[in-house]
């Protein structure tokens, strides 16, 4: 990779992780008083650091315009230091802990099923299958009611579907998370079957939303948000984006996906970000913001409605979930 192109992130704008975490008990000791939380504001906003030094390799990229305008980034400290993945623990910030020592190269994925092109790639080579990275400015939510804004670098996933030419009866594509309890301790535990595997329909994974990520914030994936390649579906759960890829199939029927399988009441195939459907253990109508205090309404399809909601016409999106 290239070293030539820093993201457009103020030095201001980044978060240390010790501050963060000091904000977030700060925030919650001031409760709903307003006056209380504008001093908690003010005084985490004065111990924060003016620089954060990252890990990763710096990438070569483009800016796409389909980034979302008009939104602030979350910090790099808090997108990288609040994650799921179980793969590396349950709890938020265990992934950014215990993935350090995760290795990432060589890596190869397995692209097969209903293709004509069906072989075993170098996960640079799935790179160079389109002639460019791009960075878009994704809005992510979380099940449980948070959001990031994220920007992610990566390519199209469509340019990867046309290059390996799936059969007129591939219907869908699924995604498989690597398994090795070794490098992953979260997998030693029976908390979700293992590996974690990821599905969409075809149409979904031909939109131009939907991309094959390999880095953030001008910056390769850090281990704990899924490095080297994982899955963006900017209009459904963050669950839906798997991580750490090593197999793409192409199949004809629905096949299984980890969260629908253990959970089906509470997880459904689609995981569409739909604030009209409520988890069974709580409501999806409000999200809040990674660094904000108030809570914000959620937004149908996370505010990509106009861009993805034809995919779904006719679908009962209450029972299509």
């Amino acid at each position: 990779m290239l070293i030539n192109k820093s993201p457009d992130i103020l030095s201001s704008e980044i978060t240390p992780k010790e501050l963060y975490l000091n904000r977030r008990k700060m925030l919650a000791m001031a409760g709903t008083a307003g006056i209380l939380y504008g001093i908690a504001e003010t005084i985490a906003d004065a111990f924060e650091s003016p620089q954060v030094v990252h890990a990763g390799a710096r990438l070569q990229f483009t800016q796409s315009n389909l980034s979302t305008q008009g939104e602030k980034l979350t910090p790099y400290e808090s997108a990288t230091t609040y994650n799921n993945f179980y793969e590396f623990g349950t709890g938020k910030e265990d992934p950014s802990r215990t993935a350090k020592d995760f290795q990432t190269r060589p890596w190869t994925v397995s692209i097969e099923g209903l293709v004509k092109k069906s072989r075993v790639y170098d996960v640079d080579s799935i790179i160079k299958l389109h002639s460019s990275l791009e960075e878009r400015v994704y809005r992510m939510r979380c099940v449980e009611g948070w959001s990031m804004v994220i920007p992610w670098i990566g390519i199209p996933l469509y340019s990867v579907i046309k290059a390996v030419e799936p059969a007129s009866n591939a219907k869908y594509i699924s995604f498989t998370t690597l398994y090795d309890p070794k490098q992953m301790p979260g997998q030693k535990d029976s908390v979700l079957q293992w590996p974690y595997v990821e599905s969409l329909r075809m149409d979904e994974a031909m939109h131009p939303l939907a991309i094959l990520a390999v880095g953030m914030y001008g910056e390769e994936l850090p281990n704990q948000a899924g490095a080297p390649i994982r899955l963006i579906v900017p209009w459904k759960y963050g669950f839906k984006s798997i991580k750490s890829i090593v197999k793409i199939a192409f199949v004809e029927n629905q096949p299984a996906t980890t969260w629908n399988t253990i959970a089906p009441r509470e997880y459904g195939f689609y995981s569409n970000v739909n604030p009209k459907v409520d988890h069974p253990r709580w409501s999806q109508a409000k999200e809040r913001r990674i660094g904000e205090f108030l809570r914000r309404d959620t937004l149908p399809f996370n505010g990509y409605g106009d861009q993805v909601s034809q995919l779904y016409t006719g679908m009962d999106l209450r029972k299509y979930y």
